[in-house]
Formats: structure tokens, C-alpha cells, sequence
């Protein structure tokens, strides 16, 4: 039977404290607290953790300033960072301070859940993410071919605050994951030794999210097993050849990304997609 877990909840909120306590309780985890960032590295440095989980504006000391230093004396503990404040700023400098992710307050018990199961699984790897470029207005990443690097990445772009109402941002936050999964799939073919480059970039009147694949690329006209290419007649065509060729249900990605943002480019090889979102 495998030992049980460590978790460690900084907050200087005791009701979120109590919440993610009691959310998160299990047989195979050991849930602990800290009102402060102080209290918490007091803790950290006597003795080991499988997880933290911080919050960014506490007194004393703030979260992000926790990470830094959770990260020279424990190098290998994930750290999720949570904050209601999501500025470029503090997303950015919580990925160059390599936090697992990030939550935006007020979150789901779920989605927390949910977070923390991948990040006791013990899947990330240092440089899973590596910054190109960490301004404010312009953040490229590069990332391994793994699903839970992309989702560990998809929580801080979704949580930075971009003008647009709810519904949009969901909008351009499902066709950029479309793109991304569609990269490390098709492109990337799952093989962690390859990666996917992503960037988002906030202009005065536009937002734009790049991604580009290690693969070959594609043609539009060699997509039979997506729906981009059903005939008008025959709108679920691609769903009886993609069982032919022994791929997974879907195939929907292109068609729906150009519905949820104003334009999807992509350059000549196929391997390279612009999605833009225009702002009102």
C-alpha cells in the first residue's frame, strides 16, 4: 500500500482553508494548513510535502514570493497557485518560478480535485515548459508532448484577464485547446521527447494564440477523417473512416475552432495555426 500523501494548504482565508480541507480529504492524504506564507516555509523547510497549494495575496509573505523559495529548498514539490488577482504579471512570474498551475479564484471543488490528482501523479518534469518570451502582452512558451502538460499550461492562459465576457473567453479558450491537443496529437504524436511551441499575444484590438506543431504538417485536402471535409450531403462522413484508420471519436476541432474565433490561420506546411479574436 503506497504512503499516504502530504498536502499543505496556505491561505490566509480560514474559510477556503476549511473548504479545500474538507474537498480534497481522503484515506491516501494527509491534509495540513498555514495562515501565512511565513508559517508555511517554517513548515516546508522541517519537513517534506508531496504538494503545496498557495494562495497569492496573504500577508507577511505573498505566494508568489513563497514559491521562489519553496523552489531553492524544495526543488521537486509541485506547487499550484491560486489567486482572485490574475494579472499577466503574476501568471508569468508563477510559470518562470515553475508552479505546477494555476487557479483562479473562485474555482470548483472539482476543478481543484482535479488538479491536485495530476499533480500527485508525478508526471511533470522541470522543464516541461520552457518561456521564449515572459512580457506581459506577449507570452511564448515551449511544451512537451504530453495532455497533462497541456492542461497544466491551458490553466494559466484561461486565467488571464482579457476583456472579454465569460462566454467569449470560454469560446477562445476551447479553440485554443482544440489547436493545442490537436499539436501534441497529430503533430507531435504523443512522444514527450518533442514539442509544441504556443504563444498569446494581447494587441490594442485583438487577442492572437499561436501554435506550432514538430510535425510535417497537413493538407485541408487529405483531412477525409475530420468533419472540416464532410460533403454538405454527408455531414458525419469523416466519423466512418476515422473508425476505418483506428482513430479515436472526434474530428471535430477545425470546424468548431472557426466558429468560436473571428479567424483561424494557418501557414503554407500546416503545422503552424493563428487563431484571432477580435476585441469590441
Amino acid at each position: 500500500m503506497s504512503s499516504s500523501k502530504r498536502i499543505l494548504v496556505v491561505d490566509d482565508d480560514p474559510e477556503i482553508l476549511d473548504l479545500l480541507a474538507a474537498g480534497l480529504a481522503g484515506s491516501d492524504r494527509q491534509m495540513e494548513s498555514a495562515s501565512d506564507g511565513i508559517e508555511a516555509m517554517r513548515r516546508i523547510e522541517s519537513e517534506p510535502f508531496d504538494l503545496v497549494i498557495t494562495d497569492v495575496n496573504m500577508p507577511n509573505l505573498d505566494g508568489l514570493s513563497l514559491l521562489e523559495q519553496i523552489r531553492r529548498v524544495r526543488p521537486d514539490v509541485p506547487v499550484v497557485v491560486m489567486t482572485v488577482a490574475n494579472t499577466p504579471e503574476t501568471i508569468v512570474r508563477a510559470i518562470r518560478d515553475r508552479a505546477y498551475t494555476y487557479l483562479s479564484k473562485p474555482f470548483s471543488l472539482h476543478a481543484v480535485a482535479e488538479v491536485v490528482d495530476n499533480a500527485l501523479a508525478g508526471t511533470a518534469g522541470d522543464d516541461d515548459i520552457q518561456i521564449l518570451s515572459a512580457c506581459a502582452n506577449w507570452l511564448s512558451l515551449r511544451l512537451r508532448c504530453k495532455m497533462d502538460t497541456a492542461d497544466r499550461i491551458l490553466h494559466f492562459l484561461n486565467a488571464i484577464q482579457t476583456g472579454l465576457g465569460q462566454e467569449e473567453r470560454e469560446s477562445v479558450a476551447m479553440a485554443f485547446r482544440e489547436m493545442l491537443l490537436n499539436a501534441i496529437e497529430h503533430g507531435g504524436g504523443h512522444d514527450p521527447a518533442k514539442r509544441v511551441v504556443v504563444s498569446y499575444i494581447r494587441a490594442e484590438h485583438s487577442l492572437l494564440y499561436y501554435v506550432r506543431d514538430p510535425g510535417k504538417g497537413f493538407s485541408m485536402d487529405n483531412l477525409t477523417h475530420a468533419a472540416i471535409s464532410n460533403p454538405l450531403e454527408s455531414p458525419v462522413e469523416h466519423i466512418e473512416i476515422r473508425q476505418q484508420m483506428g482513430m479515436r471519436p472526434g474530428g471535430y476541432g477545425i470546424l468548431m475552432t472557426r466558429k468560436l474565433v473571428d479567424e483561424v490561420i494557418y501557414n503554407e506546411a500546416g503545422n503552424e495555426v493563428l487563431l484571432i479574436k477580435y476585441l469590441k
